[in-house]
């Protein structure tokens, strides 16, 4: 203890506001109830007796953004559903996190090469914080990343002298990538006529 040895009582806590501020949102992290594909069963399994997200504090899912400091993006996010996504991680107030759980939100999965409905990773939507890989990952991989969460919550410094007001969260930019023999429209027909030559059965 060295400093502070016999100067205070029995049960006397040291702290600074910002460390009793990470402490109470770490421990009190809420998702969002929000699951696009198979992933999500994995999600519910988590929140289940086996597994009990809820001893991290993460058990209470929000059905309305507006509560929810916790985005767990669990499937495949189609192009039709990027809007949505965006809309309800506006609409969450700040801190807010987000963790890509599976292999089609982190980057496409088996629909990256010619899945042309498909985001190629939802950090073309949101900033992502945690990636959580798997197709799909298992209840403790995504206790993982909600522990990495925490981490990162534990190490905010909102109240610190001299920190930015924004911190700038790194994220790709683009559109969707397509595969080169699908990049122009004359490629992609004669590649649709080479896979049908292909398809012919064999005499």
């Amino acid at each position: 203890m060295g400093l502070f040895e016999n100067r205070f009582e029995d049960g006397f806590v040291v702290t600074s506001l910002e460390q009793a501020v990470n402490w109470a949102r770490e421990s009190s992290l809420w998702p969002m109830t929000f699951g696009l594909a198979c992933c999500a069963i994995e999600m519910m399994a988590t929140g289940a007796p086996r597994y009990d997200i809820d001893r991290f504090g993460a058990g209470a899912f929000r059905a309305s953004p507006r509560q929810a400091d916790l985005m767990i993006v669990a499937g495949t996010v189609n192009l039709k559903m990027a809007d949505r996504v965006r809309r309800l991680y506006n609409q969450m107030p700040d801190p807010k996190f987000v963790i890509a759980m599976g292999a089609c939100t982190c980057g496409g999965g088996p629909y990256y090469k010619y899945g042309y409905n498909v985001a190629k990773g939802v950090d073309l939507v949101v900033p992502v914080d945690v990636y959580v890989p798997g197709c799909p990952p298992r209840p403790e991989a995504l206790l993982e990343g909600l522990m990495r969460i925490q981490d990162k919550v534990r190490r905010m410094k909102d109240y610190h002298k001299g920190q930015p007001v924004e911190v700038p969260v790194p994220a790709r930019t683009g559109a969707v990538m397509l595969p080169d023999e699908l990049a122009t429209p004359e490629l992609a027909t004669a590649f649709a006529a080479e896979n049908k030559e292909r398809a012919k059965p064999a005499k």
